[in-house]
């Protein structure tokens, strides 16, 4: 009997799908299950595609593409429509792809196989459901997709095993993963789940030759499924015992294939049997491409983390050695997104004198290019120091430089100049002295011994690389033992959608919070303070503020501590028997300057931001601002201001000094009621609890004291309560009584009243 009649005996035709002419071969049993007379016939695939119905046409569309990258049967069940759209029957169709070669050459294929009717079970009865059902691919497309956004997030290779290892596949779900990975001709494992620790040592270094499944599906990149253990064995004898010992009874191993290029296996093993049906394999192989791909994208982006932290670990330097007598402690935290690199850095220098050098900047930028300007300025800084210029040189050479290769790029793709800030700070570890040059970078801040914290002001000119000859002045001023300063960049003040001000209150909560005591401080605790103010931007404390103040960590952060030793020669620490440190500060007002005198007020403020009465407060910045504006109409010389606060909190004393050049001393005057000068004098009389003149060798001190007080006096708030003024012992012979200058001799006009709004004017 013939293969023809024995196939149509048990109602099963064959059919020739040749995909390169686009025509169906039918014997007569397949042209029956189609709907069409029981006659051999080749027609085009269109007539035959509308026999289908169209869901299950895509359905199988699918299938042989799966069967046609795996080599594999493609199976599948359709139904066949008539011309009404009726459902005639359901056949099941087995067919195996087969490559042909077109005249033209190009490589296409047929697919030869066998249709049969099957019977579908009845409404109302107990039939079970084949696996291919419409509930079935709800759960499969809803698995895909959670699987597929679940591997899109993951960032790194052990997250994206992590994940495979947790997908539930819907009806099957495999109890042991593996991922093999490539190099060069050896085979090994990425990572595994489901197995024991050790368990992968034999397939670690395993050659690409072995007669293994994950080694031939690299090689080869089909896919192989072993359905049972006699499968495995009669196909791989030689690594079957590798398998044996885990007691599993089906196995998929599939190629992760990206970009045409095959670069590892997968593996999913059952300890139930799985026949591995169409459906099945295609769940599976979309789970490999899109593990494959999740892979790839973990290996890059790893590749990037990877190159640009050591970009910056190269261009970053360690804080040591270690410096007597201080102690340094300094974090660098790039922006959240893209590279991970920008244009912050600093430097810790040591100089030919035996002295240090702190350097602090940011270049304009958080990309590629500013991170490569900004390794070429931290080694012109490092060179100019090193070859023992002051900082003010430092500063001027390094603005040269970044304007010279800068201007070298405008003609390429990078035509917009860059330029950037810089603090720099010589340092004395035996006196504490600091000279201070500044590029248009935030000022540098004290933390005093009793927690008070204070910027200090420092003069400045414009950033590196604007233009290239620039002078930058020098500030002096002495770090006290116990005492800690804070550099820091403006990425440290500004995100999260601060500006100066509040940025600034929201970094000296940290550095005066009761953590940090006097007597409690050391080396370890210097780091913890530099953590909590990273924290403050980029912790889980910057997030209790929403809205326009919430964290977007849109800036590189740099920020060093240097903090020198207390008496004992621990840092910030205060003897067994504590004794109320003084607070003192200094700051120096130029004749070119005037606009400083605001930053004086703002440092007596900060100075007494916890003085008892708040009036008191007010009337120190109101005579200091006399002072300081009276130096600086009726003398050619720069005004010196010293403040010192000291004694317990409630008791204390306040003494400010105002030193100029001048030996003229001041003058009690009358001014009329429209004069808008002469009062100086009566404001220190009325206001300071006692005042004076020191004449010096060349120039004179002018000082006052105050004495905090728990509750305001009244007789210093009511002006019916006021005291008369009588001359003072320091004032000299009483003069006309034509108005003249609060403090002394009148010479050159008013300052400009747009600088300071009230100063000089009382």
């Amino acid at each position: 009997m013939r293969t023809e009649d024995v196939l149509a005996a048990i109602a099963t035709g064959l059919w020739r799908w040749d995909n390169a002419s686009g025509t169906v071969t039918l014997d007569s049993e397949a042209a029956r299950l189609l709907g069409l007379p029981a006659e051999p016939v080749v027609l085009p695939e269109v007539v035959v595609r509308s026999r289908f119905h169209p869901v299950d046409w895509n359905e199988i569309n699918g299938i042989v593409n799966l069967a046609v990258a795996e080599d594999t049967l493609a199976e599948a069940r359709l139904r066949i429509m008539d011309e009404d759209g009726r459902v005639l029957r359901t056949v099941r169709s087995r067919s195996k792809p087969v490559e042909n070669r077109c005249p033209d050459g190009r490589v296409d294929y047929e697919l030869v196989g066998t249709i049969q009717e099957i019977a579908e079970p009845q409404p109302g009865t107990t039939a079970v459901h084949t696996p291919i059902t419409g509930d079935w691919r709800r759960s499969r497309e809803a698995f895909l997709l959670d699987a597929g956004r679940a591997l899109a997030e993951a960032r790194s290779t052990a997250e994206v095993l992590r994940v495979a290892a947790s997908l539930s596949m819907p009806g099957f779900s495999p109890d042991g993963l593996a991922v093999f990975g490539v190099a060069g001709d050896r085979l090994s494992i990425i990572g595994h789940h489901g197995h024991g620790p050790g368990d992968e040592d034999p397939f670690t270094d395993m050659r690409l030759e072995t007669d293994y499944p994950a080694a031939e599906v690299v090689r080869t990149g089909r896919a192989i499924y072993l359905p049972s253990p006699e499968d495995y064995k009669r196909r791989f004898p030689a690594t079957w015992p590798l398998a044996q010992r885990f007691g599993r009874v089906s196995w998929a191993f599939l190629p992760l294939i990206v970009a045409g290029r095959t670069m590892g296996a997968w593996m999913a093993a059952f300890k139930h049997p799985v026949s591995f049906s169409p459906d099945e394999r295609s769940v599976l192989t979309t789970v490999a491409r899109m593990l494959a791909q999740a892979l790839q994208r973990a290996g890059v982006a790893e590749s990037e983390r990877e190159l640009t932290s050591g970009l910056q670990r190269s261009m970053m330097p360690t804080v040591g050695p270690h410096i007597p007598g201080m102690q340094i402690a300094a974090r660098y935290v790039p922006t959240g997104g893209g590279l991970e690199v920008g244009g912050d850095w600093y430097d810790v220098i040591p100089l030919p004198s035996g002295r240090f050098a702190l350097v602090i900047g940011d270049v304009q930028g958080h990309d590629v290019r500013a991170a490569g300007l900004m390794g070429q300025l931290r080694i012109a800084v490092r060179a100019y120091a090193s070859e023992g210029h002051r900082p003010d040189a430092v500063l001027s050479r390094a603005s040269r430089f970044l304007t010279g290769i800068t201007d070298s790029h405008e003609e390429s793709d990078f035509r917009s100049p860059r330029f950037a800030t810089c603090l720099y700070v010589e340092c004395d570890p035996q006196t504490g002295l600091l000279e201070a040059a500044r590029a248009g970078h935030p000022d540098p801040v004290i933390r005093m011994t009793d927690g008070t914290v204070l910027m200090r002001p420092t003069a400045g000119g414009l950033p590196l690389g604007i233009v290239a000859d620039t002078d930058y002045p020098t500030t002096q001023f002495t770090l006290e033992p116990g005492e800690t300063m804070m550099l820091c960049t403006d990425g440290l003040i500004e995100t999260g959608g601060h500006d100066l001000d509040t940025g600034w209150a929201r970094l000296r909560a940290i550095l005066e919070s009761e953590t940090h005591e006097p007597g409690t401080r050391g080396s370890d605790d210097l780091e913890e303070l530099a953590d909590l103010l990273v924290q403050a931007v980029h912790g889980p404390s910057s997030h209790h503020t929403t809205g326009p103040l919430a964290d977007r960590r849109e800036d590189d952060i740099a920020v060093v501590l240097l903090c020198r030793d207390g008496g004992d020669g621990g840092c910030g620490a205060l003897p067994a028997r504590p004794v109320r440190p003084a607070r003192r500060t200094m700051l120096t007002v130029a004749q070119a300057e005037p606009e400083r005198i605001a930053g004086a007020r703002r440092q007596i403020r900060e100075l007494l931001h916890d003085w008892a009465d708040a009036e008191q407060v007010d009337s120190a910045v109101l005579m200091v601002s006399e002072m300081v504006t009276n130096v600086l109409m009726h003398t050619d010389g720069d005004a010196l201001l010293v403040a010192e606060a000291a004694g317990e909190p409630g008791t204390r004393r306040l003494r400010i000094e105002v030193a100029d050049p001048s030996d003229e001393l001041p003058h009690k005057r009358h001014p009329g009621e429209m004069a808008s000068s002469g009062r100086g004098v009566l404001l220190m009389e009325m206001l300071a609890d006692s005042w004076g003149v020191d004449p010096r060798g060349e120039g004179k001190s002018i000082w006052f004291e105050l004495h905090e007080q728990s509750k305001p006096d009244t007789a210093l708030t009511d002006p019916a309560l006021l005291p008369v003024p009588e001359p003072g012992p320091a004032l000299g012979p009483e003069p006309g009584p034509e108005p003249g200058p609060e403090l002394g001799p009148e010479r050159g006009p008013a300052p400009d009243p747009r600088v300071e709004p009230g100063s000089g004017v009382v």
